[in-house]
């Protein structure tokens, strides 16, 4: 086992408490490296922006016309 398992008391824990703490660390690395689905608030959020936007297709810009404003902007 390793030496961080002995010196955070990692070992000393139950089975199940480590398999809780695996998941917390998992949880947390997912997390940061977004790799967690959303939740069903932004699921919902998400699922809103698409009807608004399948409900004014017209109501576009594209990325061209907002990439030249932008450097043009940026060039001032």
């Amino acid at each position: 086992m390793g030496q961080a398992l002995h010196v955070l008391g990692i070992d000393s824990m139950s089975v199940e408490d480590r398999i809780a703490l695996v998941k917390d660390i998992w949880d947390s690395v997912a997390i940061e490296a977004g790799l967690l689905p959303p939740s069903s608030s932004e699921q919902a959020e998400l699922d809103r922006r698409l009807a608004e936007d399948d409900s004014t297709p017209n109501d576009t810009v594209a990325w061209e016309t907002i990439k030249a404003e932008a450097q043009t902007r940026w060039q001032r």
